[in-house]
Order: structure tokens, then C-alpha cells, then sequence
């Protein structure tokens, strides 16, 4: 038998054994920069030494990988936050714009799964909603990594996309929105005290096509926190217990974060607030009609590329949100009607 105490310290061992390679990660990140730096002085050297142009694409896809490597380290200096090392609980909702705003909503789904796989994380589905007609009326992802929530905290927030929806047979411009939140993945046994007389728990069918999501039990978990109407939900694991203690996490981490926002030096750095899903509420814009731009608009990052966005390459703005929140949330740059 283990004597008390046994388990604590292993999951202390373990953290401890996590932070270390963290750390020797980033010295290692930092040394290859270097090492980077001096082999770029060499064959600047040699360009000029010998003449010789042939060695000038060589050298510019150098600085160019120097230059991705250089912007991660910084990065990672701006991840501060006290959950910023966390996994990510990501949670999308369709807002205005029915079987167009689900479609959207899949479209977003998509994008952040592309993206957490590009950063080699793992993502877990938690809770999914099938649209009546297409899409997705809401899905809960975990997204396991290294920082993770310090990078996709950029994210939450009401995403609005411009198109010619591909539902209407007149061809005319639509806009939706989808809400998105994140939290983080706060594993420790949180100082939360639930009343369970403020609980409402219900049970229900997984829902979903086929796969990862079918499930012909009532094991899937809703838990409604009636006093403040915070609800979450879980139905990834095949045992009704293990969803009911996964969306209790869930829910303790939730309303720990309320707990926290009433300082209000919290407030921004760990959750923010999710607004109505709808006109004059979004941070950023996908417009792919009559042109094609996305744009950020807190920190008045665009990109031209839309295909890339949606396909995971959410980098830049990513690093934009975070060097603007490190300089204290300046003013919104634009204003939503732009």
C-alpha cells in the first residue's frame, strides 16, 4: 500500500520532470539560434569572398528559418500568464445566420484542428452538436500541448465570415458569426466549494454522425451551475461517470475563473468576456466576398490569405494578439463596422 501522500508526489515528480524539458527545450531553441546566426556570417562571407550570387537564395532561406525560430522564442517569452502552460478547452457556438452560421461554425472547427496538429498537439473532442441541416451547432475540443492556452487565449471571441453562401440559390452575400471560448485545462484539485443543491445535471445521447461521436447510451453529461448559468457539457467517454467527472472539472475550472475575474487584473488575462454572438461583438473578420482579407480587429493584423487562415495559419495572428496584450490592451485599433 502506498502511504499518504504517495500519488501527490508523483504528480509533483512528474511536473517538475515536464518543466525541466520545457526548459532545456528553450535553451536548446536557443543555442540552434545561434549556431544559426554563425552559419549565416559564413556564407554571407563566402557570398562576398568568391562573388558568387548562386549562394543568395541559400542564404535568404536561412534568415527566413532563423527569422520563424526567432519569432517562436520570443513568443514564448510573452507567455506570462498563470495558465498560460496549460492544455486549451476550446468551445465553439453558431450565432446568427442558422444553417450558414453552422457551416461556419465546422469551418472554424477545421481551422483550429489544422492548427493544433501543425503544432504537434493532440485535440480531443468533449462535446459535439450536429446543425439541423450542415455543420456544427457547437463542439468542445481539448487541445493537449505546451502552451496551448497561452497561444489559442487569442482566440476567444465572436468570428464573423463574409461569403456567398453556398445555401442560398439567389447567390446572395451572407454573414455569420460563431462564438469562441477558451479556458484552460486546470488539472489541480481546485479550492472551489459547489453546493450540489445548485447542480442540475442531465443526461443524454451522444450525438454526431458516426465515429468518435456515436454513442447509443445515455452517458453524455450537461451540468448547469444555477446560480451563475455557466453550463458544460462532456460525452467523449463511454462511461457516464467518466463524463460526469470530466465536465465537473470542467466546471470547477469555470467557475474558478469567475472567481478570478472579480479582480479585475484578471479579467483579461485569463478568460475575457464571450459578448452576444452577433453584429458589432467580433474580434475578427474572414471576408471571402467581394474580396478576400481577414482581419483582426483588436490588433489590426490582416492577411490577404484566407485559405491559409482557414487552414491552420493562424500564427500571425496569434503573435500579433499576444505582443499587443503584453503592451496592456491598447484601444481597438478599428472599429467593428470596418
Amino acid at each position: 500500500m502506498e502511504e499518504p501522500g504517495f500519488w501527490d508526489d508523483a504528480d509533483k515528480s512528474t511536473k517538475l520532470v515536464q518543466e525541466a524539458k520545457n526548459l532545456k527545450d528553450t535553451v536548446e531553441l536557443y543555442h540552434g539560434l545561434e549556431q544559426q546566426y554563425e552559419d549565416i556570417q559564413v556564407m554571407l562571407e563566402m557570398g562576398y569572398e568568391e562573388n558568387d550570387p548562386s549562394l543568395i537564395p541559400e542564404i535568404q532561406e536561412m534568415l527566413d528559418e532563423l527569422a520563424v525560430n526567432l519569432e517562436k522564442l520570443r513568443l514564448e517569452t510573452l507567455l506570462s500568464g498563470e495558465y498560460d502552460k496549460c492544455n486549451a478547452i476550446l468551445r465553439l457556438n453558431a450565432g446568427a445566420g442558422g444553417t450558414e452560421s453552422c457551416d461556419w461554425c465546422s469551418m472554424l472547427y477545421r481551422m483550429y484542428c489544422r492548427w493544433a496538429d501543425k503544432m504537434g498537439y493532440k485535440t480531443e473532442v468533449l462535446d459535439y452538436l450536429d446543425g439541423d441541416e450542415a455543420g456544427i451547432k457547437s463542439v468542445t475540443i481539448q487541445i493537449n500541448g505546451e502552451n496551448a492556452f497561452g497561444y489559442l487565449k487569442s482566440e476567444r471571441g465572436v468570428h464573423r465570415l463574409v461569403r456567398i453562401s453556398p445555401f442560398n440559390a439567389a447567390g446572395k452575400r451572407q454573414t455569420s458569426f460563431v462564438s469562441c471560448d477558451v479556458m484552460p485545462d486546470i488539472e489541480e484539485d481546485l479550492d472551489v466549494d459547489i453546493n450540489q443543491d445548485d447542480l442540475r445535471i442531465d443526461t443524454y445521447r451522444s450525438s454526431g454522425a458516426g465515429g468518435q461521436h456515436i454513442n447509443k447510451t445515455s452517458s453524455a453529461i450537461r451540468i448547469t451551475h444555477i446560480p451563475t448559468g455557466v453550463v458544460v457539457q462532456c460525452q467523449n467517454e463511454r462511461s457516464q461517470f467518466q463524463n460526469k467527472d470530466k465536465a465537473m472539472q470542467m466546471l470547477k475550472a469555470k467557475l474558478f475563473i469567475l472567481k478570478q475575474q472579480e479582480n479585475a487584473e484578471k479579467l483579461s488575462d485569463i478568460r475575457g468576456d464571450i459578448k452576444d454572438i452577433g453584429w458589432g461583438n467580433q474580434i475578427r473578420s474572414y471576408v471571402l466576398q467581394p474580396y478576400t482579407m481577414v482581419k483582426d480587429l483588436r490588433t489590426g493584423e490582416e492577411s490577404g490569405n484566407v485559405a491559409s487562415v482557414l487552414d491552420g495559419g493562424l500564427d500571425p495572428f496569434i503573435s500579433a494578439y499576444l505582443r499587443w496584450l503584453s503592451l496592456g490592451c491598447p484601444d481597438r485599433r478599428m472599429s467593428s463596422e470596418d
